[in-house]
């Protein structure tokens, strides 16, 4: 079962999924001695990482990785390995060597070839990662796994893959499976504006390709919304 909070602004929705991102974290370094974080883009996830920083009391044994990332360079302004340095890494003691950066600047064959290879390196042939921050978008798409594409059927096998034909700017990226999301101990989707209210509607519907966000794992989604993206409350019998 989903769990669906919905906060009266963007600046509530932030600060109850860094602390949320932060129970997590807390909880899988408790268990297991480490935690794996994947982030994504976007203005929402970019204030939870700001305050997550001062968040989580410690970051010893924290490791950061991607699901999804932008064929460009890691400063260019469009990448969301630069959004995460500015908000999070740059702020909080992150070693270096726990983070683990999508390299789009090689392209998407090379870049996913090369990801999928440190996800096996560091968490084996079947990655379980601990906590996923998701976007999602107007079209109900999540990382860079678009409506209908042909990457939502790809091999259970493969964890990351090149996108070469993104429907929104620029066309060609990285992304993590929906194997892969779907596999997370914990997903977190953020939603702030009225423009994210009818994505928000569909996900919680049933299943659907053309709402790929309506295809992660329900039992471990949390979704955080501002009251404008928010959907209707049920009309009463």
């Amino acid at each position: 079962m989903t769990r669906l909070t919905a906060c009266p602004d963007a600046g509530t929705v932030a600060a109850r999924a860094a602390a949320l991102v932060a129970r997590e974290l807390q909880r899988a370094l408790a268990e297991r001695g480490e935690a794996h974080l994947a982030l994504s883009g976007g203005t929402t996830p970019g204030a939870t990482y700001e305050l997550l920083a001062a968040e989580m009391p410690a970051w010893d044994g924290v490791h950061v990785w991607f699901a999804d990332e932008r064929c460009v360079a890691p400063d260019d302004e469009e990448s969301n390995y630069r959004l995460a340095r500015e908000t999070l890494l740059d702020r909080a003691p992150i070693d270096g060597g726990q983070v683990h950066r999508m390299e789009g600047e090689l392209g998407p064959r090379a870049g996913a070839a090369g990801y999928a290879a440190t996800l096996r390196e560091h968490l084996g042939e079947r990655p379980v990662i601990d906590t996923v921050v998701l976007g999602i978008g107007p079209d109900g798409h999540v990382a860079s796994l678009f409506p209908g594409a042909d990457t939502l059927d790809a091999d259970p096998a493969e964890l990351c893959l090149g996108v070469v034909d993104s429907p929104k700017p620029p066309p060609e990226r990285l992304t993590l499976t929906l194997e892969v999301l779907r596999g997370a101990r914990s997903c977190v989707l953020l939603a702030t504006g009225v423009g994210k209210a009818d994505a928000i509607a569909a996900m919680l519907g049933e299943p659907d390709r053309h709402v790929p966000a309506s295809l992660l794992r329900r039992e471990r989604l949390s979704v955080i919304v501002d009251d404008a993206a928010a959907p209707p409350p049920p009309l009463a019998s």
